[in-house]
C-alpha cells in the first residue's frame, strides 16, 4: 500500500518553489550546448515550464584559449534550465511519478532522473526514469565500475515509433517503483526496465540505490547524446503537469 509523501503540483504561477527546487547554471555536463539559468522555468496554468530559447547570453566562465569545454565559449546560443532537489528533498524507496508532455525534435534532451545523496558519480548511483533523444526513448540505471567516471549501465531503448500515433502531443506518465530488491521503470504503465539492485553494485561491494535519491528535471540540447539542433524549432518546452513520491506504509 503506496501513501504520497510529496507532491509537486506546480500550481502557483511564478518561479518554482524554492523550498523543493535548486537551479543549476552555466555549462554542467556531456559537452551539452545550452546555458542552464533559473530564469528558463517558470510555473504557469499549474504546469512547471523549462524552455529551452535560441538566444546569445555570455559566458562568465570565458577564459580565451582554455581546452575545456565549460570555458571556451564565449557565448551560449542556446539557454535552458535544470531543476534539482539536492539538499532540500530525498528519498529511499518508494513510487516516483511524473505526468509530462516533451518535445521530440532532434537535438532535445529532456530527462527526469536521480543520484544518490551519498559519493562521486556513478558510485552514488544514477536512476534516469525517462530520457528522451534521437528518437528514442531511455530507461536506465547506472552504478560504480573501478574506472573513476566509467559507469556500468543497464539500459533499454524503445524507438518512438513503437509508442503510437500522435504520442509526442500528449502528456504521459512516467514511474518508477524502487524498493528493497528492484528498480522498475515504466512509461503509461508499460514496463521499460527492470533492474535487481543484488547486481547494481560498486566495486566495494555497496549498492547506491540502498540510499537516499534526489530528483532532477531538466531540457538538455545537444552536447554527447542530444544530437544535431541545427533544425530545432525555438522555444521549445517541456511541460510537467506533477512530481508525486509515494511509499509504502507499514502494516
Amino acid at each position: 500500500m503506496y501513501k504520497l509523501v510529496w507532491a509537486e503540483e506546480f500550481d502557483k504561477p511564478g518561479p518554482p518553489n524554492p523550498k523543493n527546487w535548486k537551479f543549476e547554471t552555466g555549462f554542467v555536463r556531456n559537452e551539452e550546448h545550452q546555458f542552464y539559468q533559473a530564469q528558463n522555468a517558470r510555473c504557469e496554468k499549474s504546469n512547471l515550464i523549462i524552455e529551452a530559447r535560441r538566444e546569445s547570453i555570455k559566458n562568465p566562465a570565458f577564459k580565451s584559449g582554455s581546452n575545456n569545454w565549460r570555458e571556451n565559449r564565449e557565448f551560449a546560443e542556446i539557454t535552458s534550465a535544470s531543476l534539482s532537489t539536492s539538499g532540500l528533498q530525498s528519498w529511499q524507496y518508494g513510487r516516483f511519478e511524473m505526468r509530462a508532455k516533451i518535445d521530440t525534435q532532434l537535438g532535445l534532451w529532456p530527462a527526469f532522473w536521480t543520484l544518490g545523496t551519498e559519493g562521486e558519480w556513478p558510485s552514488n548511483g544514477e536512476i534516469d526514469i525517462m530520457e528522451f533523444y534521437r528518437g528514442q526513448l531511455l530507461a536506465n540505471v547506472a552504478w560504480g565500475t573501478k574506472q573513476r567516471w566509467n559507469a556500468k549501465w543497464n539500459s533499454k531503448k524503445t524507438p518512438l515509433e513503437s509508442l503510437g500515433r500522435d504520442w509526442t502531443k500528449k502528456f504521459h506518465v512516467w514511474r518508477m517503483d524502487w524498493d528493497e530488491t528492484a528498480i522498475e521503470l515504466f512509461v503509461d504503465n508499460r514496463l521499460l526496465n527492470r533492474t535487481e539492485l543484488a547486481t547494481a553494485t560498486n566495486p566495494d561491494g555497496k549498492c547506491p540505490f540502498k540510499q537516499p535519491h534526489y530528483i532532477l528535471v531538466n531540457l538538455a540540447v545537444g552536447g554527447q547524446n542530444g544530437g544535431d539542433f541545427s533544425q530545432t524549432k525555438f522555444p521549445t518546452r517541456y511541460e510537467i503537469d506533477y512530481i508525486r513520491v509515494y511509499q509504502k506504509t507499514v502494516v
